[in-house]
């Protein structure tokens, strides 16, 4: 089968197409062929080796959607089940963007039925990120969340989790992305940022950093999407990163948000399998509203 791989660390031509064996489920795993894949920008952080791995070919992608095609001992699964997962990895030799992946049955869920597979393979890297750090700031209804990066995905989706969650949301991104921001759910809407101290908590998808901190009220929280990379408590203020796992259980409730309209999910271009080169030069360019999505 054909999978996205890098050998060599780079831009977007170190993408290479290569042929490799098609991967077995074992006991508990099933065996996923893809349908479609959003490539995100963890992909370009491992094309570039920010997390490691040289000398070692790795396999590039975390979304998938699909159909199971065959399931090993114990996989509560059947072969032709319409399914979305999380292949969380940053230096395995297969990822997500190939004919076929193999993943843990924990990590599957049954894919969201009112949409096409290219849609529903951008919602479990994003979705499942935005959700868990909604848990990690662990908010009552009525409290107030500034989310950065409101635009984007894990910010999309983390304004309509936390409006649907009865919490004050405020959406930081550009001036020219306001009306799209609060269609999402956004009580409010900034470009320039917050006041000192203005808010209960801040979700920094935009990765601020210690700029979004000062947004935060005494003895509140932060939590940014960037595991380890959060900056240091001051004046009380807990702070946390998420660090996105699998969790089958959760990415269904996600699609069943989805089948609810209460979940947007948002594709700016696809590419075929063979062109993830130029997909990751795309994705390099910016400016993107909605993921570049991969189509084997």
């Amino acid at each position: 089968m054909r999978a996205a791989v890098v050998r060599t660390f780079g831009g977007p031509e170190a993408v290479e197409i290569a042929e490799v064996p098609v991967p077995e489920p074992g006991a508990g795993q099933v065996r996923i062929k893809v349908a479609a894949g959003a490539l995100n920008p963890v992909d370009a952080g491992v094309r570039a080796g920010f997390f490691g791995g040289a000398g070692k070919t790795i396999g590039l992608g975390w979304d998938v959607a699909g159909t199971v095609d065959a399931a090993g001992v114990a996989a509560a699964w059947q072969v032709g089940d319409p399914v979305v997962a999380l292949v969380a990895g940053v230096a395995e030799p297969l990822g997500a963007h190939a004919e076929y992946v193999v993943v843990d049955a924990d990590a599957v869920a049954v894919a969201p039925a009112s949409v096409d597979a290219v849609h529903a393979g951008t919602l479990p890297l994003n979705g499942l990120t935005a959700v868990q750090a909604l848990d990690l700031l662990d908010l009552a209804p009525g409290s107030s969340l500034l989310v950065t990066g409101a635009a984007g995905a894990v910010g999309g989706f983390a304004v309509q989790l936390a409006a649907g969650r009865g919490i004050e949301v405020t959406g930081h991104a550009r001036a020219g992305d306001e009306e799209l921001v609060r269609s999402l759910g956004a009580a409010r809407f900034t470009a320039g940022g917050g006041e000192p101290g203005g808010v209960d908590a801040v979700l920094d998808a935009a990765v601020l950093g210690e700029a979004a901190l000062a947004w935060v009220r005494d003895g509140g929280v932060y939590v940014g999407v960037r595991p380890g990379g959060q900056p240091g408590s001051v004046r009380g203020v807990r702070t946390d990163a998420v660090a996105v796992r699998p969790d089958g259980a959760r990415l269904a409730e996600l699609g069943r948000l989805v089948d609810e309209g209460v979940l947007t999910l948002r594709v700016a271009e696809t590419y075929p399998l063979g062109e993830a080169a130029k997909a990751h030069a795309r994705l390099a360019e910016g400016g993107l509203r909605g993921r570049v999505v991969l189509v084997p």
